[in-house]
């Protein structure tokens, strides 16, 4: 046990003798090589900060009176999926001219509604994850197949699809 001891700390002595010799033979005048400059950051359009519910075209754009959103086209029982990260703060099918509906709260700036559905998967107070299937599509008075999406700021409804391209900001 003593011969192991001893075998250690020889060891670890002559590590330590070594380190510091290694220190002491480098010219502190020298001065340090120097990092190769950054590369600025290459340009990159932002992320969008909201994902297309369904992959339809646009068949209606948003003109802030009459479309308060987007419509997008589709195959009746097409999966509608959450834009974004949020809670269920509605389901219904009160308000005439949006049939069924879901509305997910993101935060305290954006909303996002989807109307016009066939079948609804979420109940008020379910928490979902961007690209959740929240619903399918379908055509609740309406005059065909579609969804109808909504993206409201402060309440105000905005145009969804800058955000949905990356050109908008997160706010």
């Amino acid at each position: 046990m003593q011969l192991q001891t001893f075998a250690f700390r020889t060891g670890a002595a002559a590590l330590l003798a070594a380190s510091l010799a290694a220190c002491t033979t480098v010219d502190l005048n020298t001065p340090w090589p120097t990092a190769p400059a950054a590369k600025p950051p290459v340009a990159q359009r932002p992320a969008a900060q909201f994902i297309r519910p369904v992959n339809g075209p646009i068949i209606a754009r948003f003109d802030g009176d009459r479309t308060k959103g987007i419509d997008l086209a589709g195959t009746l029982g097409d999966p509608v999926l959450a834009s974004a990260d949020g809670r269920v703060v509605y389901v219904g099918g009160e308000l005439p001219a949006y049939g069924n509906m879901v509305i997910i709260k993101h935060n305290e700036t954006f909303l996002t509604a989807y109307a016009h559905l066939q079948t609804i998967f979420v109940k008020e107070g379910t928490v979902v994850r961007q690209g959740d299937k929240i619903a399918e599509m379908g055509r609740s008075n309406a005059d065909r197949v579609k969804l109808r999406f909504e993206i409201r700021r402060n309440g105000n409804p905005v145009d969804p699809e800058p955000y949905l391209n990356g050109r908008q900001p997160p706010q």
